[in-house]
């Protein structure tokens, strides 16, 4: 059944031309809203490099915020909700050589519960989503600043793991979606539960739509959906098909938008 939220969606998406911009179905001010959002069914969660504020969606109140130490947690880049956990990919972005780890997250009293630490991995951890009974790690790499050298974002990854954070499959990015977040990489990616991943940049205000090849190792590129907002890390929202969280850098706000 829908929600109103989604059922106004729904009207909204019905009536939009092909290529237009998703339309802003809800915005709420976040002063943390820098580097991503997460979402579950009563809140939102806006990311900063090491503080996590905690936003109620009917109101758009901040009821809890973490606050962690810059030496320990210097750049958050996403998180994301798994079985009742809040995990957040974290790494040492822009310094090198490139050192990521996940952080584990009491959802309802905002405590940091654990941490597993992947050390120098193959790029900087910018994603990690939890999906089918795995989880799926996006480990970046940048042309120039926070690249390894020698290196530049054609090296961007998607890596498939196990329960215990072991690897399983590698794919790589789409040429034109490499190409376009240039000289970035994959700020944020959500799985949707009809299986498609959606992917942001730094920069630009778009998602890249993107499925698991039937072979080979490139992710197949689907569709490119213009939206509001400009890149970082995004969720989608559990309430309504279709509804995906980002965040506005430029007026600290989360929004709420229809990429259907």
């Amino acid at each position: 059944m829908l929600t109103a939220l989604g059922l106004f969606a729904a009207l909204v998406a019905a009536n939009r031309p092909e290529g237009a911009t998703a339309p802003v179905v809800k915005r709420i001010a976040a002063e943390e809203a820098r580097q991503g959002v997460a979402a579950d069914r009563g809140h939102v969660y806006a990311v900063d490099n090491n503080r996590i504020g905690k936003y109620r969606k009917s109101d758009g109140k901040r009821v809890a915020q973490w606050t962690g130490d810059p030496a320990l947690f210097p750049h958050l880049n996403s998180c994301a909700m798994a079985g009742g956990e809040l995990v957040c990919a974290a790494s040492n972005y822009p310094a090198v050589p490139q050192a990521s780890s996940a952080e584990f997250f009491d959802p309802k009293t905002m405590r940091h519960t654990r941490s597993h630490a992947f050390g120098i991995a193959e790029g900087s951890l910018t994603v990690l989503d939890w999906r089918g009974g795995f989880w799926w790690a996006v480990f970046a790499q940048y042309d120039g600043k926070g690249g390894e050298p020698g290196k530049d974002n054609r090296y961007t990854q998607l890596v498939k793991l196990d329960a215990q954070f072991r690897p399983l499959a590698r794919w790589t990015f789409p040429a034109e979606v490499l190409k376009r977040m240039a000289p970035r990489s994959a700020s944020g990616a959500s799985w949707s539960r009809d299986g498609m991943l959606a992917v942001s940049g730094h920069d630009l205000p778009e998602i890249y739509l993107l499925s698991l090849p039937e072979a080979g190792t490139a992710l197949r590129l689907e569709r490119i959906v213009p939206v509001a907002t400009e890149g970082q890390a995004i969720d989608w929202d559990p309430q309504g098909e279709g509804l995906m969280w980002s965040i506005s850098r430029a007026d600290r706000s989360l929004v709420l938008s229809d990429i259907r």
